[in-house]
C-alpha cells in the first residue's frame, strides 16, 4: 500500500503513528525489505521528504492474531465486492497499539471469510473515521474492489459529507476554509493548522442551523487529512463539540460529528449508488434539548 508522505521525520518513527503499529515491529519490515521509499530500500534511521514516494508491501507477519469478534454491525448495504457500514462512536476502525480487540475489523472478520487484503494490518479497510466519529464507511470484500475504490478516494470521485454541531454562532451561511495540516510538534497525537511539514487541506461547510452557542454544519472535504475538519474547525474558533482533543469533553459519547452521506459507483458493475444515515440518537437529544 502506498502511505502518503505529511512530514519530514524519520521513517521507523512515521510509519510507526502512520499505521498504529510498534515501532519494532516497523523496524523489522524495513530490515526485511517490506518498506520501499522511491522504490529503494531504506533504513530506519531514514528521514522522509514531502516528496519521497512510501510504499509498505504485503506479506509481512501480522504483529498480533486478530480474534473475529461478534460485535453487531449496522450494515447499510452489502453486494459481492462490498459493505457500507454505519460505524458508531466510540468504535476504533483497526487493531493497532492499545486496540487489539473491539475494533470493527474484528467485528468483519466474524461476519465474513470475505475480506480485501491490501492492507495487512487492516483487512477490508479501504478509508477510516476517528474512534469517536460515527457514520458511513465502505468496506472492501476483494482486492479488486479495493484497488477501485482506493483510486476513487484518492482522485476524489467518491464524496462524501458530514453533519457536525460546533461550538458558537457561525454568522457566514457558506464558507471554505483552506488552512494546511501538519503533525502538532508539542503533542505528535495531534494534528494543527501548520506552514512546517504540512499538506493542503481544504473544508467547505454550510450552515444548517444556528442555536444561542451553537451552529449545526454540512461539511464537505476537498482532502482528506487526518481529523481535517476537528482542526479546521478549532481553527476558525468553532471546535466541534464535546471533542475531547481539539475542543472540551462533556461526556464520553465523544466529538458530534457523523458521516452523513456517501456517493460512489460500484467498482465493479459502476452502478452509481447514494447511502445516507441519520446522526446517532445522542447527537438528536442533545439537539432537542437546544431546540
Amino acid at each position: 500500500m502506498e502511505v502518503e508522505v505529511l512530514r519530514e521525520e524519520r521513517i521507523d518513527k512515521y510509519l510507526a503513528e502512520e499505521l498504529d503499529i510498534s515501532r519494532s515491529t516497523i523496524k523489522k519490515m524495513i530490515d526485511e525489505r517490506f518498506v520501499l521509499v522511491n522504490g529503494k530500500s531504506a533504513k530506519a534511521s531514514m528521514i522522509l521528504s514531502l516528496d519521497d514516494e512510501l510504499f509498505v508491501k504485503d506479506g509481512f507477519i501480522k504483529e498480533a492474531n486478530f480474534e473475529a469478534e461478534d460485535i453487531p454491525l449496522d450494515i447499510v448495504y452489502e453486494d459481492d465486492d462490498l459493505m457500507v457500514i454505519n460505524k458508531k462512536s466510540g468504535m476504533v476502525v483497526h487493531p493497532g497499539n492499545g486496540n487489539m480487540s473491539g475494533t470493527l475489523v474484528n467485528a468483519l472478520m466474524y461476519y465474513t471469510k470475505n475480506l480485501s487484503n491490501k492492507e495487512e494490518f487492516r483487512p477490508g479497510i479501504v478509508h477510516r473515521l476517528d474512534k469517536d466519529t460515527s457514520g458511513l464507511m465502505l468496506v472492501a470484500k476483494n482486492d479488486k474492489a479495493h484497488d477501485i475504490l482506493a483510486e476513487g478516494f484518492k482522485n476524489k470521485t467518491i464524496k462524501r459529507e458530514y453533519i457536525a454541531l460546533v461550538c458558537g454562532v457561525i454568522n457566514e451561511d457558506t464558507g471554505e476554509i483552506n488552512a494546511p495540516i501538519g503533525r502538532d510538534v508539542k503533542d505528535r497525537k495531534k494534528m494543527c493548522v501548520t506552514s512546517e511539514n504540512s499538506k493542503k487541506a481544504v473544508t467547505h461547510f454550510k450552515v444548517l442551523k444556528r442555536y444561542d452557542d451553537y451552529t449545526l454544519l454540512r461539511l464537505i472535504l476537498d482532502t482528506g487529512r487526518t481529523h481535517q475538519i476537528r482542526v479546521h474547525m478549532k481553527y476558525i474558533g468553532h471546535p466541534v463539540y464535546n471533542d475531547p482533543v481539539y475542543g472540551k469533553a462533556y461526556d464520553d459519547f465523544g466529538q458530534f460529528l457523523h458521516s452523513v452521506s456517501i456517493d460512489f459507483d460500484q467498482p465493479i458493475t459502476h452502478e452509481h449508488l447514494h447511502f445516507e444515515c441519520d446522526i446517532p440518537q445522542e447527537f438528536k437529544q442533545f439537539l432537542d434539548t437546544l431546540n
